[in-house]
């Protein structure tokens, strides 16, 4: 028997629906309301708060993480003594910071001096913290780590405690934390600073500090100074040779954008016959130099290398290269300049935010607003010091007064009934006011004599002079900046170094790049249906048997041509890969060939449906679709100045693609249709265009449910009477294929 409801069971339900409902207000509701809407209320706080709070660097040169980071260990100490578990630093730097360990030990790696990231480190760093240039030595966990401020750092820090930029609530509202920090020089040019925001990202060179000091102390002076007389271009950390461009540094010193070429560093060991490598690009590991090395080597590209491996230790970066016998050295590294990792080019993209705004500016007006950020530091400094100074003039000038009849002070405490009355009577008898007795109701009994209140009472007229020296110069902006220069001076005597990336210059280049000799003699081709390539030698086709096929797979083309030519695979996604027929290893006709999606790096799921050969980019390319369709593209769309493997737009995507055919002079072709109708087609009927992704012409008419299925070259002898198959006039239907004209015909399945 079914158990009966209780009433009072559903009461309590709808009551935990209510209450439920209460808590969570709108919880499953569906709303319908317009993207733009959602974007507004949920996505745009989102890039906002990425763009403000994370990614971008304000003019102190710091992002926020950096910035907790830093003023972190500054409250705990660590400007001076010794260093102190990284661990313990990022657990207290979560007070300001609530975005985890992780990302904040990952920042204080990037600004320790063990990990090679900056050119000025902030962090003086014990234990293992990975190297920046190297993707296989990983910094250790914090728990091994030990860290300390850098001395530098004291420069970033200097009299915050004075009012010189303002302080903010943490996420929670118990701490206070800076909103920037007052660096005296501009941090922002001195380090690398890279930040990925929503919609758009933030990428800093770094600059020799004592360029980037004697620069801004000209800009000081001489608001139309040109830095790029001092600044000729940016200084890395890793060193190597900084390709100097002229209009590339004048787009950077103007605008802020720009892209820097930087060159590794080698010597040439003439005794082993190697080259070492110990400086490289930013942003360039040592693995991605040697994995593209090695690739080169093994397409046949590279052949003077014998090894190539990482000799890396305690003493810094080392690539060698093992030369085989007789290479010039000097023309491989500038092989492998064009062709690797060891020439990498740092795009700049100077976005800093400016009073809560991003901006992107050059390195002029960068510091020009650096210039403004701390002329109002020193000026709230100085204003700071000036309100203390007079604090202090005030109670000495009421200490003074005392010293007039010390007997008197004495008789008025010991004279008062009550404590809260000492006070009040000091005012009266020395006509002070509150301030000035308290001071002096708080005077030591010990100190109630002349010798103590002549020594306080002598800074007075010190005192009235620093006041006045300090109002001159809130009144003055020309003393203001002297201050600022002053410091500047200082830094960089105290901080600077030698330039570590030499500039070349491009007079100093060689202007015509060696031209790679490829041995020239003759090969054939051949392609299968599956994607494999096979190159071998007449001779070797002579001596050789059967070609050797997967099972299932058959050569759809077949060429004698140079070891010279190029080779175009175009694919079923509508693109193209280029390479030559020098990249492919000579081979034999019993071996099954290189499959060539793995060789050129095609996408996921992506098949080779044709191949072109090609050595001059003449004649063109025919692509047949099912619509009845033909594009006639110029082979010059495929051809590039840059050494450029893949071109997407090959051909056109609107349509499914039946068959194509590189031609170098016109031809007739015969097209037939799933109706079975065959139609002779002359290219020379048919317009060519620029445009690799055109869909061509209607050349042959398709009924409904029908469609071009396959094409191939036409010979006179395909048909008894070929006249019945051609026509004056494009497009056409063709005719009906009678059965004594049925021929093979070429397609792509």
């Amino acid at each position: 028997m079914a158990k009966r409801p209780n009433r009072t069971d559903k009461s309590n339900k709808k009551n935990d629906d209510t209450k439920l409902k209460t808590h969570i207000s709108g919880a499953g509701d569906v709303v319908n309301q317009l993207i733009t809407d959602t974007l507004e209320v949920n996505f745009m706080p989102y890039a906002m708060s990425v763009i403000m709070s994370r990614a971008i660097p304000e003019i102190d040169g710091f992002k926020p993480a950096h910035r907790k980071l830093l003023y972190s260990m500054y409250k705990m100490g660590l400007l001076s003594g010794g260093r102190t578990k990284s661990a313990k630093i990022v657990g207290i730097t979560m007070q300001l910071n609530p975005h985890g360990d992780g990302p904040i030990y990952d920042a204080m790696v990037r600004l320790s001096r063990g990990n090679e990231s900056l050119l000025h480190p902030y962090v003086d760093s014990k234990g293992n913290f990975g190297k920046a240039y190297s993707s296989n030595m990983q910094y250790a966990a914090s728990r091994y780590t030990e860290a300390k401020l850098e001395e530098i750092s004291r420069e970033l820090f200097l009299d915050i405690d004075k009012d010189t930029v303002d302080f903010v609530d943490n996420y929670d509202g118990t701490m206070k934390e800076p909103w920037l920090l007052p660096v005296s020089f501009p941090t922002i040019l001195t380090n690398v600073n890279t930040g990925i925001a929503v919609g758009m990202a933030s990428q800093i060179a770094s600059f020799n500090l004592r360029e980037i000091c004697d620069a801004t102390v000209e800009l000081i002076k001489d608001a139309d100074f040109d830095v790029s007389q001092i600044i000729k271009a940016p200084d890395f950390v890793g060193g190597g040779y900084v390709i100097y461009d002229k209009a590339v540094m004048e787009n950077i010193i103007n605008n802020g954008r720009g892209g820097i070429k930087i060159r590794a560093k080698y010597t040439y060991d003439k005794s082993n016959n190697c080259i070492d490598i110990t400086e490289i690009p930013p942003r360039v590991t040592a693995e991605q130099i040697i994995d593209r090395i090695i690739d080169r080597a093994k397409s046949g590209t590279i052949k003077e290398i014998s090894d190539v491996r990482d000799e890396t230790d305690k003493s810094g970066l080392k690539i060698t290269i093992d030369l085989k016998r007789g290479t010039d050295a000097d023309a491989l590294m500038r092989k492998l300049y064009r062709i690797t990792p060891l020439e990498d080019s740092f795009s700049c993209n100077f976005n800093v935010l400016i009073a809560g705004v991003p901006v992107v500016l050059g390195v002029t007006d960068l510091l020009k607003e650096w210039i403004a950020f701390r002329e109002e530091c020193v000026r709230r400094r100085v204003y700071f010091e000036l309100n203390k100074a007079k604090e202090r003039l005030h109670l000495l000038l009421g200490l003074s007064k005392i010293l007039l009849d010390i007997d008197k002070a004495i008789k008025i405490v010991r004279g008062t009934d009550e404590e809260s009355e000492v006070v009040p009577n000091l005012m009266i008898g020395f006509g002070i006011d509150r301030i000035q007795a308290d001071f002096v109701a708080e005077i030591k009994l010990r100190h109630l004599n002349r010798e103590y209140i002549l020594k306080r009472t002598a800074d007075i007229e010190a005192l009235k002079k620093a006041i006045e020296e300090m109002e001159a110069i809130l009144k003055s902006k020309t003393r203001l900046r002297k201050i600022i220069i002053k410091e500047l001076i200082t830094v960089k005597e105290k901080y600077g170094q030698d330039r570590r990336s030499e500039i070349i210059y491009l007079e100093d280049e060689e202007h015509e790049e060696p031209i790679e000799e490829i041995p020239d003699y003759p090969v054939n081709l051949f392609f299968t249906k599956e994607g494999y390539f096979k190159k071998i030698t007449p001779l070797s086709l002579r001596m050789g048997g059967e070609q050797k096929l997967k099972d299932g797979d058959e050569i759809t083309e077949e060429f004698e041509a140079s070891n010279a030519c190029d080779l175009l695979f175009f694919t079923d996604k509508q693109q193209v890969y280029k390479s030559k027929a020098s990249d492919f290893e000579d081979t034999k006709a019993s071996v099954l060939g290189e499959f060539i999606g793995s060789k050129l790096e095609f996408d996921e799921d992506e098949r080779a449906i044709y191949m072109a050969v090609t050595t001059d980019y003449s004649g063109y390319m025919l692509f047949f679709f099912e619509n009845g369709k033909v594009a006639k593209i110029d082979m010059s769309s495929y051809e590039t100045k840059t050494n450029r493997k893949k071109l997407i737009k090959a051909y056109s995507d609107k349509i499914p693609i039946v068959a194509a055919k590189y031609i170098e002079k016109d031809i007739e072709l015969t097209l037939l249709s799933s109706a079975n109708r065959a139609l002779i087609l002359n290219s020379a009927s048919l317009i060519p265009k620029s445009s690799r992704d055109s869909m061509g012409v209607n050349v042959m008419t398709i009924k409904k449910n029908h469609r071009l299925i396959s094409v191939k070259e036409h010979k006179e002898d395909d048909f008894e009477k070929p006249h019945r198959y051609r026509t004056k006039t494009l497009p056409s239907t063709g005719a009906v294929l009678r059965p004594e004209d049925k021929a093979e015909q070429l397609s792509l399945e």
